[in-house]
């Protein structure tokens, strides 16, 4: 534009000259030309544009602004959005201190904002102040991390009863918005939406329905919005329930003078009071009884110990657990075992002579036995069957016979024995002796106990 009017200056001054040139007249066009190409070498015009600057809150920004061929003219800055002038050429002219204005000789005027604040976001103009005016603008983006709400948050714990619902909320500001997931800290998946389990949820709002106790735990609000640092809040979700107790066992058996240990198991928030009772009487730890607690979340293993067990140790133990929503217990019943021992051999109806008698003994000569034999009868009770041992073998009673003697006893055997009670009477009333005179062999007499036995039949 400027150029177009010296042009016009030029043509309408040359009209103005004579048609015939003199020596004036051509320093008259010579000045003129200098003048114009003097007008047209410092005409202002911007080298290169004012960039978009992003800074985080706090932190400073410069914005430059490079002019060549300013000469007489003035560089000033505009805060578009604000719609204040912020400096003129090497002048603050706003009342923020937190602007300043340098000039480096080299045509670049830099625009200082210190400790930029979100207000100082917008579009900023550098105007030069020709006819008529030129102008460029540039950006500041002043971004902020993320800050999470706690007043408009969850508080850090919350608790609720097992089986209900329960909504977790985190809000967070900052500039971009920040974006809102959900996490567990021990690293658990997150039940949602009619039991769907998802490991991260994304939203302000974290909604469970129908907790169970398996959900308590820490969870972990993340506000992210690309400006760093990430921040996040730790909420711990209690689930109430009452206790509830099982026992691996509850039939211990142990030998007296031994130790022997019982234990149980229990589950129960808030944390419950666990302790052991005997004989209406709570167990405390001592030489007698040793105690061992381990814990772990809503979870908790007691074992009690008994040393050196006694007669007055045997009987049931109690193992309780009570908090403030309920009470409950499981029974332990310790009893006697008898220590192994080896077991003896039985030995049932044998008669065995410890000195073998001779097999013909004539009329003249003396029977002489140095022992006598041992005779093993079964006992028979009073409902005529024969007594037995717990292990089924007949209890066995021992007694002796001497030669000459008359052989008779009334616990007789019953008739499955395979002898009849007249058959017994008749050959009660026979001697051992009468036998041996007749010159009988020795076997006819063992026969004959055969016999009488039952165990010989006829």
């Amino acid at each position: 534009m400027l150029i177009l009017q010296t042009v016009k200056l030029i043509v309408f001054a040359l009209k103005l000259l004579p048609q015939r040139f003199t020596h004036r007249n051509v320093l008259f066009t010579i000045y003129l030309v200098t003048l114009v190409t003097h007008v047209m070498m410092d005409e202002p015009r911007f080298a290169q544009p004012i960039p978009n600057v992003t800074v985080a809150v706090g932190r400073d920004a410069n914005l430059p602004c490079v002019v060549e061929h300013l000469g007489t003219y003035k560089v000033a800055w505009i805060h578009i959005d604000r719609q204040m002038i912020l400096t003129i050429h090497r002048h603050v002219i706003s009342r923020i201190p937190r602007y300043s204005v340098t000039y480096d000789n080299s045509n670049t005027w830099l625009l200082h904002v210190s400790q930029a604040q979100q207000d100082d976001r917008g579009y900023y103009m550098c105007q030069v102040n020709t006819n008529p005016m030129i102008s460029q603008v540039g950006y500041l983006q002043v971004v902020v991390p993320p800050n999470i709400l706690d007043i408009e948050s969850t508080p850090s714990s919350v608790a609720v009863r097992e089986n209900q619902n329960i909504n977790m909320t985190c809000r967070a500001d900052g500039f971009p918005t920040p974006k809102i997931i959900w996490r567990r800290e021990d690293g658990q998946s997150i039940t949602v939406e009619r039991k769907k389990k998802v490991m991260v949820y994304d939203g302000e709002v974290l909604h469970l329905t129908k907790v169970s106790r398996n959900e308590m735990g820490a969870y972990l609000c993340i506000a992210t919005n690309g400006v760093p640092p990430s921040v996040s809040k730790r909420i711990i979700l209690d689930v109430e329930f009452s206790p509830m107790i099982w026992v691996p066992n509850q039939l211990v058996g142990a030998p007296l003078s031994t130790d022997v240990t019982i234990d149980c198991h229990t589950e129960a928030h808030p944390r419950a009071i666990i302790y052991w009772v005997y004989n209406s009487v709570m167990v405390l730890p001592s030489k007698k009884y040793i105690i061992d607690y381990n814990e772990n979340s809503y979870r908790a293993h007691m074992k009690l110990t008994i040393k050196g067990l006694s007669m007055g140790d045997f009987g049931n133990y109690r193992c309780i657990s009570k908090n403030s929503l309920g009470e409950t217990e499981g029974s332990i019943r310790v009893y006697e075992i008898p220590l192994p021992s080896t077991p003896s051999k039985q030995i049932t109806h044998v008669m065995e002579p410890k000195e073998t008698v001779p097999a013909v003994v004539s009329r003249n000569e003396t029977i002489k036995v140095a022992n006598q034999p041992e005779l093993l009868f079964p006992m028979k009770t009073d409902d005529g069957n024969a007594q037995r041992s717990p292990n089924g073998i007949p209890f066995e009673r021992k007694g002796s016979l001497a030669i000459g003697q008359s052989f008779s006893y009334t616990d007789m055997p019953p008739k499955e024995f395979g002898v009849s009670n007249d058959v017994q009477r008749s050959f009660g009333t026979l001697t051992l002796l009468s036998f041996a005179a007749a010159g009988l062999p020795s076997m006819l007499v063992v026969l004959y106990h055969q016999y009488i036995e039952g165990r010989l039949f006829l």
